[in-house]
């Protein structure tokens, strides 16, 4: 079995985490992820602090595995949040689209063990210096909110830049990727596109749908030009973003068009006008299946490659 540090730092049997993506990281997906021996995230977004409530006692009640929030810093509801997470006493919280650092003493005295997202060597070492427990340093190759670094570049920069503990994100899929991660020295990864076609997803079954069609090539990143590129599914709304910006159109303009695209697509179901943020591994998805049999393949997928990697001596 393949046990690193990750798996002693939160207390989980493989090191495997779920991303928190909004309006997709739902207390079913994340108490599924859990049991099954990973670490299940709720994705809060920008969602009321009452929704955030409700979802953490649901996974409380379906699971008594150690289980995170992902808390995202620009949201308005940021400061409730992390009272919520405090009070509640969640595990581990992972944050994005921010600096933790005013919440890292008041989350520490409750033992929450704080990640947050990284798409940089600096970032990585501003948050080690604000007494973070681990940093998930993440490529463009994920969905969503993404940096300019590729996940293989990006990785053991970070690795050799800090002293915590750093886990793999952007366009990892399956035992290959784990691999991959733990030589780069990661301890870990995060996981996010494969497990929107988890069964326990609750997302719109056309999204899953179209990420079960989609091609290696089928993302595309929008928004460059705001200064917050996000990688999507090319669609009605992908084609108009590039237009958009191919018009130098102003940044506040295109942050209007996104607004409550991603709701649209997840919740509603509209995917050609909707924002269906994937990562670039969305080609690799061919069906639903319950998040506990990913976990299994992606671990034994990695038990077996380690076994038939050459080994070859040295002279």
């Amino acid at each position: 079995m393949i046990h690193t540090k990750l798996c002693d730092l939160l207390d989980i049997k493989y090191p495997i985490m779920q991303g928190g993506m909004a309006w997709v990281s739902t207390a079913e997906l994340a108490a599924a992820v859990s049991e099954a021996g990973g670490l299940g995230i709720i994705g809060s977004g920008q969602a009321p602090p009452e929704w955030l409530e409700e979802q953490i006692a649901k996974v409380k009640q379906y699971t008594d595995k150690p289980f995170g929030v992902n808390a995202m810093l620009m949201s308005p509801y940021a400061d409730q949040v992390m009272d919520i997470i405090a009070r509640e006493r969640v595990p581990v919280v992972t944050t994005g689209a921010g600096n933790p650092g005013k919440y890292i003493p008041k989350l520490k005295e409750v033992g929450t063990k704080v990640i947050p997202v990284i798409p940089s060597v600096a970032l990585a070492q501003r948050m080690e210096r604000s007494g973070v427990d681990a940093v998930i340093a993440e490529g463009g190759e994920a969905g969503g909110h993404i940096g300019e670094l590729a996940t293989l570049p990006l990785v053991p920069q970070v690795v050799d830049a800090v002293s915590i503990p750093v886990i793999a994100a952007g366009g990892i899929f399956d035992g290959r990727g784990l691999v991959a991660a733990l030589s780069l020295g990661a301890v870990g990864v995060q996981m996010g596109t494969r497990f929107m076609c988890a069964t326990e997803c609750v997302i719109h079954d056309n999204v899953k749908k179209l990420l079960i069609k989609a091609k290696d090539r089928d993302t595309i990143v929008t928004g460059r030009s705001t200064g917050h590129p996000v990688r999507i599914i090319k669609n009605k709304l992908a084609k108009r973003f590039d237009e958009l910006e191919k018009l130098s159109t102003p940044p506040e303009e295109l942050e209007k068009l996104g607004v409550g695209k991603l709701r649209a697509a997840m919740v509603e179901g509209d995917v050609e006008y909707g924002s269906v943020m994937a990562g670039q591994v969305c080609g690799m998805l061919k069906k639903v299946q319950p998040a506990k049999e990913i976990i299994e393949e992606v671990i034994s997928g990695a038990e077996l490659l380690l076994e038939s990697l050459p080994r070859r001596r040295v002279k």
